[in-house]
């Protein structure tokens, strides 16, 4: 799993790169909180476009990555999430407790 992240006023973009599983979960929850930690920002926005899949795991980090946001006053979107990532979140609630956005139809697909 790669990140990169990308600031403008006060809105933290944090790209998601390859597979969320059991195996990556604890090292991307600690990049991610640590770029939180650092720019202390109002939204994050977690990118999923480049994760073909993700298993409960990825669960953990989103959850993980709202409550720090929540401690923070800011709010988390997740952002342009292929349909598999989606069918995960989905199935666990995520989409009542966080703004979600599906991948939109593009030539990329």
């Amino acid at each position: 799993m790669q990140i990169t992240s990308f600031l403008q006023d006060k809105q933290l973009t944090i790209a998601l790169s390859g597979e969320i599983d059991h195996h990556g979960a604890k090292a991307t929850l600690r990049m991610v909180e640590e770029k939180i930690d650092q720019y202390m920002p109002t939204l994050c926005i977690l990118d999923f476009r480049a994760v073909p899949f993700m298993d409960s795991s990825g669960i953990a980090v989103v959850i993980h990555t709202l409550r720090r946001m929540n401690e923070l006053g800011g709010r988390l979107h997740l952002t342009k999430v292929p349909p598999q990532p989606e069918k995960v979140l989905r199935a666990a609630g995520i989409d009542r407790i966080v703004k979600l956005e599906g991948r939109e139809l593009s030539h990329e697909m």
